[in-house]
C-alpha cells in the first residue's frame, strides 16, 4: 500500500461535555463524558473520523465520542474552521493528509494506522453515535475475530428517512485491526469480513448526509469522479446504458422503495440517486475513451479522440 504523508496537529483546549447519556445495560451506570477505557474491562477504542469542510458537522460528532480513549481526526483539504474545531478537543489526535487523495479506501486505511489503539470505530464526520450506541459498546466483551455492524438513522431536512433505500441500512464500523481494515476502493469502501465474524449491534449511528442541494451537487461530482477512476478500463458503459441505469435507479428508488410515501424527500432523494448513477456511468465512459486514446498512442496506432477523466475530488 502506498505510504501517504500526514502532518500532525498538537490538540489544545479541552474537549466539549458529552451532553446525553445513556445507562450501560446491566451495569447501573452510564455513560457520559468519561472514557470507555476508564474501565478495566473494557479495551481501549481509538475513533477514526475523515474530514474535508466538515465545520458545520463535526462538533456535534466529536461531542459524541468523548468517550473514546483517542479520536483521530484525518482531514484531507479543509479550508474552513474544520481544524481548529478539532483540535479544540482533548482526545482528538489530528492530522492532515498530504499530497492528492488516494480514494476513500486508502484515507481510511490511513487514519486507522495513526491509531494508537488496535480496537477501531471507524465514523464520518457527519455522523453521531447515540448514547445508546455508546452504552452497547460498553457493555461488549470484545472479540478480535468479530467484526460489529451499526445501524444508520439517515436523515434529510431533519426527517429520518425509512423509504429510497436508505432504511434498513447498516456498516461494519467496529473491528480489530489486527485481523482486518478496510479495502483500498476509491468509493464504497468497506471492512473486510472474510473469515471473520460479523456481529449485529442494536442501537444506531445518526447520519446528517445532507444538509442542502448543494450537499447533493457536492457528493455526486466527487462519487461520480471516484467511480469513473476506480473502474476506468474495466468497466464497460456508455451513453445509453448510463441513461437506462438512471432510469431504472430512480423507479426503483421513488416506486420499489417507496420514496413516493416521503414526500418531497422522497422525490429528491430519488431524483439525487438517479443523477448519480447517469454522471458516474457517463465519467466511466469518458475515462475508458481516454484510456483508449492512451493505449493506442502507447502502440503507435491512431488515438481514440477524448480528453480523460477529470482529476480526483476529496472526500465530500
Amino acid at each position: 500500500m502506498p505510504v501517504f504523508p500526514t502532518i500532525a496537529f498538537s490538540p489544545r483546549g479541552t474537549v466539549a461535555s458529552f451532553l446525553t447519556s445513556a445507562p450501560v445495560a446491566g451495569s447501573g451506570r452510564s455513560i457520559s463524558h468519561a472514557r470507555l477505557s476508564d474501565s478495566a474491562a473494557i479495551a481501549p477504542i481509538s475513533a477514526t473520523v475523515l474530514t474535508k469542510n466538515s465545520e458545520a458537522t463535526l462538533a456535534a460528532v466529536l461531542v459524541a465520542l468523548g468517550w473514546c480513549d483517542e479520536v483521530v481526526v484525518l482531514d484531507t483539504g479543509s479550508t474552513d474552521g474544520t481544524l481548529a474545531l478539532a483540535a479544540s478537543f482533548a482526545n482528538v489526535s489530528l492530522h492532515r493528509l498530504g499530497g492528492p487523495f488516494p480514494g476513500f479506501g486508502r484515507a481510511h486505511r490511513r487514519a486507522v494506522e495513526l491509531a494508537r489503539h488496535n480496537w477501531i470505530l471507524s465514523v464520518d464526520s457527519d455522523e453521531v453515535v447515540t448514547p445508546a450506541l455508546a452504552a452497547e459498546i460498553a457493555a461488549l466483551t470484545l472479540d478480535p475475530r468479530t467484526v460489529y455492524s451499526v445501524p444508520f438513522q439517515n436523515y434529510f431536512n431533519g426527517k429520518h428517512i425509512t423509504t429510497c433505500g436508505w432504511s434498513p441500512d447498516r456498516h461494519e464500523r467496529l473491528f480489530n485491526r489486527t485481523a482486518t481494515n478496510f479495502c483500498a476502493s476509491e468509493v464504497h469502501e468497506r471492512v473486510g469480513t472474510a473469515g471473520l465474524a460479523v456481529a449485529a449491534l442494536r442501537h444506531p449511528i445518526a447520519h446528517y448526509s445532507y444538509r442542502s442541494a448543494g450537499d447533493f451537487l457536492r457528493k455526486m461530482d466527487a462519487y461520480s469522479r471516484l467511480f469513473a477512476e476506480q473502474h476506468a478500463g474495466r468497466k464497460k458503459t456508455g451513453p445509453g446504458r448510463a441513461v437506462a441505469r438512471a432510469a431504472w435507479a430512480f423507479f426503483k428508488s421513488y416506486v420499489i422503495e417507496r420514496g413516493c410515501l416521503q414526500g418531497a424527500e422522497g422525490l429528491t432523494i430519488s431524483a439525487y440517486k438517479s443523477q448519480v448513477v447517469f454522471w458516474k456511468y457517463l465519467r466511466l465512459h469518458e475515462a475508458n475513451r481516454g484510456a483508449l486514446g492512451r493505449s493506442g498512442r502507447e502502440s503507435g496506432g491512431a488515438a481514440y479522440s477524448s480528453g480523460t477523466a477529470r482529476p480526483l475530488s476529496p472526500n465530500p
